[in-house]
């Protein structure tokens, strides 16, 4: 019988599970949805047992589909939504409240304060971080404060705080392990990308107790052993956040390297090599991944609402059935019509980091149709790539001429061949597009000697399709200077000065 590495994608709508081989392919996924909890406009919250029976479900459902026993799984890589905040009781193994979501901005007044106190300079050097409600420090206070009892329970030592791969890890081990690795720590704002250690000043700055830290191991390594899910034993061997998963499984592991995740949110990331580079264009400098004695690092623009826009039109509009019925819409039309949708639902990400702005959709006529909105909602995510990309350039001082792209939206080939045609350079498709999931498998892979070196996983990316870009520089400056005005309107909007 051949042997797998299984991987868990825990993201932020749903928890999936894919079987991959020797090969790099995917043998079999389990998918399932979870609830979203809204309590308060602004607020995002997940049941934490949720997201575990979920996760625990597709893993095994996973296995049964491919036909083989959990015997013949080598080891499993994690990769997780990222920020997300879980605080746990030790003794009872249960969450004291809610998991907070990367998306929430209940703690966006609190930020302002850091940033009013001048703290947010101390923050950005040593965490590469921009003081933001997304990162989870300021979830963890909240939490400890506004959770009654749960301070004192913190000050005991009797709490564990983690990101979503601490706490899938705590419940596959049945507590054993509270492990992190560096990937998901840099998105904390409480550790150190210098010194890859949590740092007790910002521990104090955000008054969160030490003792609720996971330990901080490296992307790929044996962590512990699975402890009763499955009926043997597996180690558990990779770890990184998503989007430092998903450069690993594009395979862009040489500085100046350029991948964009369209998911729920766009994720754009740049290998910058073993040495941190500060931006000076409001990007973030993040971990994305330790090998070994070797840490890479990666300039990192985030985009809050990219795929999650067509679920909004879906679910809040309901002027399509399922998400896969934006391209037939959007293509009833030959483009906007000068429609502008900017998604900025939970606020504006990088270049921006305005969280106070607002949804907005400007430029409607009575002539303006629906399949005029979902054309600008598409457009919206590729607009806001480009932003980042040229952010990204004037950082890195690299001219980007290739991006590679992944994720759910990349299978909709007009907004490719759009983005291509904003970027004015090559985007390319590969043929295994789950590489979030393929990057957790293959740091599991390595540190189980199931795959022998990065160069043999190399010679397994291969192209699916390159759009190239179809029209000429100068006919996408009047439809960005559009989407220029209608991101100022958004964020106008959020100033209740005017």
């Amino acid at each position: 019988m051949g042997k797998y590495i299984l991987a868990f994608d825990q993201g932020t709508t749903s928890s999936r599970a894919i079987v991959f081989d020797r090969n790099g392919l995917p043998v079999t996924t389990a998918q399932k949805e979870f609830t979203q909890h809204y309590p308060k406009p602004g607020w995002v919250e997940h049941d934490p047992l949720e997201i575990w029976s979920t996760q625990a479900g597709v893993a095994m459902e996973a296995i049964a589909k491919a036909g083989i026993e959990s015997s013949a799984i080598e080891a499993i890589g994690i990769t997780n939504q990222r920020e997300t905040t879980i605080v746990w009781d030790r003794i009872t193994g249960n969450p004291v409240y809610n998991a907070i979501v990367w998306q929430d901005r209940r703690t966006a007044d609190f930020c302002d304060k850091l940033k009013e106190n001048g703290q947010s300079h101390t923050i950005l050097k040593k965490t590469g971080l921009i003081v933001d409600a997304y990162f989870s420090a300021t979830k963890i206070r909240w939490i400890l404060d506004n959770v009654k009892g749960a301070r004192v329970l913190a000050e005991k030592g009797q709490l564990a705080f983690g990101t979503v791969d601490s706490w899938l890890i705590w419940n596959l081990t049945r507590g054993e392990l509270h492990v992190t690795d560096v990937s998901n720590a840099s998105r904390t704002m409480l550790f150190n990308i210098h010194s890859l250690k949590w740092d007790e000043e910002l521990l104090n700055i955000f008054n969160i107790p030490s003792s609720m830290l996971p330990e901080v191991r490296s992307s790929s390594e044996i962590y512990g052993r699975t402890s009763g899910q499955f009926s043997s034993s597996i180690p558990i061997a990779g770890i990184a956040g998503d989007q430092q998963a998903a450069l690993f499984g594009q395979m862009c592991i040489e500085p100046g390297m350029v991948k964009n995740t369209y998911g729920t949110g766009c994720f754009m990331m740049m290998n910058i090599g073993t040495k941190p580079i500060e931006s000076k264009s409001k990007l973030l400098t993040t971990v994305a991944w330790r090998i070994g004695k070797e840490t890479h690092y990666a300039l990192e623009g985030s985009i809050f609402i990219g795929g999650a826009v067509v679920q909004w039109l879906r679910d809040g509009l309901g002027i399509i059935k399922k998400s896969s019925d934006i391209e037939k819409m959007a293509a009833k039309v030959k483009d906007s019509d000068g429609v502008y949708f900017v998604p900025a639902f939970a606020g504006l990400g990088a270049p921006h980091w305005n969280q106070h702005a607002r949804g907005t959709m400007v430029g409607i006529t009575r002539g303006s149709t629906s399949a005029h909105i979902a054309r600008a909602a598409l457009d919206s995510i590729a607009y806001q790539t480009l932003e980042v990309l040229l952010a990204m350039q004037n950082d890195s001082e690299i001219d980007i001429r290739e991006l590679r792209v992944d994720g759910g939206a990349t299978v909709n080939n007009q907004l490719m061949q759009f983005q291509a045609d904003l970027l004015q350079a090559k985007v390319v498709r590969p043929k295994i597009t789950e590489t979030t999931a393929l990057g957790a498998a293959y740091l599991a892979g390595l540190a189980v000697n199931y795959w022998s070196n990065i160069g043999e996983i190399r010679q397994q990316w291969q192209v699916d399709r390159t759009f190239s870009p179809q029209i000429e520089a100068s006919d996408t400056h009047l439809l960005i200077k559009g989407w220029h005005r209608a991101v100022n309107a958004s964020k106008a909007w959020a100033d209740d000065s005017n």
